[in-house]
């Protein structure tokens, strides 16, 4: 937009002015209801549908998603050379496939005196075991990491906690690739997680190759909107709340001091966090995120020529949200929708979300509920069926949308009941000739 107004006006903006600060905001408005209709046309179809959206697809076609279970199968163990002795491997033994997919075996096996190999059964481990808690030993790779550290040693331990504490609060690489090695086995598997993961988000203009931005890699890129993006996802997150909001805490029993490098933590009203970062190629960076009166609101700032200049940019741009934003909640008493041939006469609709809308404090009185829905459905009719949508209006502009779906499933009526109710509707107009 800045240079479209170039191109339009003769002349460049100043990145930091008034109206250069509303182009900026007002094509990160078009750039996220752009995301926004891209998630909707991804959930309108069985093919790119995704959680309950799939559901409900299924559902319309009488399909239900059967319960998930581990996945099964056998573990092939090989010993470089024979063993004068037989070489036991016992139940529960862990393996981890490139993909970072673990499996343990749930039987004893051992590899007989003279043979190189055995089969054993064995089933996923489910994801998600890792506590606060739980011990993460430094290795050799984690201690050499440079830029932003707590100078970790190679076989020096700390808890999950401590090492997610020492990341948010001073970018310690270091512990980054130590806790992706714990999590994954090596930064590589964890680095194809964060991909998959960037992916699930529909971050099309991310890519990784390492879990800690340090080295600069052509193939290693983002942009501000899907950092906007990573940023909510990880906001929902208390345990990493606790310390993106940490000024300032110790580590090693109080003998390592630790600064939040994001100085809004202690300048800023509100402020949530959430992370800096610097390379030369990127400059200085920063993902802002502050919550005033329950409304959250996130600040991407990149290429920054100086530390300073980052801070004062997303306090600009926080200023500006909470200055001019806020969130309502419009009507949203969806109205019933009647049922041809069904054995109820109508069907409930709910929207799928709570109706809160971002709009412009100027503009809120504008705001109403629009109502898509058909004049009638036909059954059977599916529990959670998308039935149409309720959309926001601002005037003649559309600011948000919500599917709107049954809230109940109505079976068709059998033929037996048709022909009661053929022969009611008889004698009713026999009855009044």
């Amino acid at each position: 937009m800045l240079t479209a107004y170039a191109q339009r006006r003769g002349s460049q903006l100043e990145q930091d002015c008034d109206l250069a600060v509303r182009l900026w905001a007002a094509a990160a408005q078009i750039q996220a209801l752009e995301a926004q209709a891209e998630w909707v046309l991804g959930q309108s179809f069985p093919q790119t549908a995704t959680g309950v959206y799939l559901d409900r697809h299924a559902a319309m076609r009488n399909m239900t998603r059967q319960a998930a279970g581990k996945a099964v199968g056998s573990l092939t163990f090989t010993l470089a050379n024979t063993q004068t002795g037989a070489v036991n491997i016992p139940a529960g033994t862990v393996c981890m496939t490139e993909d970072a997919v673990r499996f343990q075996t749930v039987e004893d096996a051992a590899v007989p005196a003279g043979e190189i190999s055995v089969t054993a059964a064995a089933e996923a481990v489910e994801s998600g075991a890792v506590s606060p808690d739980d011990p993460v030993t430094a290795s050799r790779r984690a201690a050499s990491m440079g830029g932003s550290q707590i100078w970790l040693e190679e076989g020096e331990v700390m808890t999950v906690a401590e090492m997610t504490k020492c990341v948010a609060v001073v970018s310690a690489n270091d512990c980054a690739v130590a806790l992706a090695e714990a999590l994954c086995g090596s930064e590589e598997a964890f680095v194809a997680r964060m991909n998959r993961r960037a992916e699930e988000l529909g971050l099309s203009d991310t890519h990784f190759t390492n879990c800690t931005g340090l080295f600069e890699d052509a193939e290693h890129y983002t942009c501000a909107y899907d950092i906007a993006v990573m940023s909510r996802e990880l906001l929902k997150h208390e345990f990493v709340r606790q310390y993106t909001t940490l000024w300032q805490d110790t580590i090693r029993s109080g003998e390592f001091g630790l600064t939040n490098t994001n100085k809004l933590v202690r300048h800023y009203n509100g402020c949530t966090g959430l992370k800096t970062g610097f390379t030369s190629t990127a400059m200085y960076c920063l993902a802002a995120s502050a919550e005033r009166g329950g409304v959250e609101y996130i600040a991407v700032i990149l290429h920054g020529e100086t530390s300073q200049l980052r801070f004062d940019a997303a306090r600009t741009l926080l200023d500006y949200a909470f200055a001019n934003y806020t969130l309502v909640m419009p009507e949203t008493g969806a109205p019933d929708v009647p049922v041809s041939l069904g054995k109820a006469a109508s069907v409930r609709a709910v929207c799928e979300s709570s109706g809160t809308v971002l709009i412009e404090k100027a503009r809120q009185k504008e705001l109403s509920a629009v109502y898509e829905l058909p004049e009638k459905v036909d059954a059977p009719v599916a529990a959670g069926q998308l039935l149409g949508t309720l959309r926001y209006v601002a005037g003649n502009e559309t600011i948000a949308s919500v599917p709107i779906s049954a809230a109940e499933s109505v079976e068709r009526v059998g033929v037996g009941e048709l022909w009661v109710r053929l022969a009611a509707a008889l004698c009713g107009r026999t009855n009044t000739q």
